[in-house]
């Protein structure tokens, strides 16, 4: 009976597998595998496009990558340490040949070309060196002592403040709307007074300064035309890239004086007349452009 019972449950067991065999193929037939890529490929989406304005070169040695967020700290010569934005549109070379964003480590020496994008510094390229690069700060004079020739400067890039050493004959030139390019000289860095400088490391790693550029002295005052990129009602500030000078400018207004910038936005093209007040640009007349 037991050998009976046996055989009819083997040859149930049997049934059935025959039964699941046959019906495998209509259900392959069926089944269809999508890959990741095919899946996913159309949804991605497009990286915008890059952030305008007047890039700045500065010098420094990259430390803390962080790929999962997409940054960097640089150490710049001067003792002031920032972080950098990078991602796909970020180029990167090494001596010159083009090398892929994943190569790009801890300690090395570079030179990096950037931008602001509204308030945070991006990358548009990375050029690691060999040897230590040179470097650009734009910024207010904090102090400059003409004995030491030792020039503070709180660089538009960071919070913290930039060092320079000024080497007597260093280049001092003004640049801007109502001037021409003259040598002025040191006497020339007085506080307050917006400047962009070239500077290279020194045997000890501080910078020294090749050319000093002025931009604006506190009470000038400025006309900028061109397009609104980034826009902040709580802080009543906007920025204006000028494509007359390819230049970005961060303007501070007084909404009650100016109803008309409740319209502003970014993409709006308008015509500000300011005034540096030898911290801010500060609008005294706001239209459309």
């Amino acid at each position: 009976m037991g050998r009976f019972i046996t055989v009819v449950m083997l040859g149930s067991m049997t049934s059935v597998q025959l039964l699941f065999a046959g019906a495998m193929p209509e259900q392959h037939a069926d089944t269809k595998f999508v890959s990741v890529t095919e899946g996913t490929a159309g949804t991605l989406p497009a990286l915008p496009s890059i952030p305008r304005g007047k890039s700045t070169v500065i010098g420094g040695a990259i430390h803390d990558v962080d790929p999962v967020r997409d940054q960097f700290s640089l150490k710049v010569f001067g003792g002031r340490t920032m972080k950098i934005l990078f991602d796909e549109r970020t180029q990167v070379y090494r001596d010159g040949v083009k090398t892929p964003l994943r190569d790009l480590g801890p300690d090395d020496h570079a030179s990096i070309e950037t931008v602001l994008d509204g308030t945070n510094v991006f990358a548009l390229s990375i050029h690691m060196l060999s040897q230590s690069p040179e470097g650009e700060c734009q910024g207010q004079i904090l102090n400059y002592d003409p004995g030491t020739g030792e020039l503070t400067v709180s660089d538009a890039l960071s919070h913290e403040p930039i060092k320079l050493r000024v080497p007597t004959g260093t280049a001092v030139v003004r640049i801007g709307q109502a001037s021409t390019a003259e040598n002025l000289g040191s006497p020339a860095l007085l506080k307050g007074t917006l400047i962009s400088a070239k500077f290279e490391p020194d045997n000890k790693g501080r910078g020294v300064a090749s050319q000093i550029s002025i931009l604006a002295t506190p009470g000038s005052a400025f006309v900028f035309s061109g397009e609104v990129t980034f826009l902040d009602l709580h802080s009543n500030v906007f920025v204006v890239v000028d494509p007359r000078d390819d230049k970005t400018y961060k303007i501070s207004f007084n909404p009650a004086s100016f109803p008309i910038t409740k319209d502003l936005h970014e993409g709006t093209h308008v015509r500000v007349t300011a005034n540096f007040d030898g911290t801010h640009y500060v609008a005294s007349a706001i239209a459309p452009n």
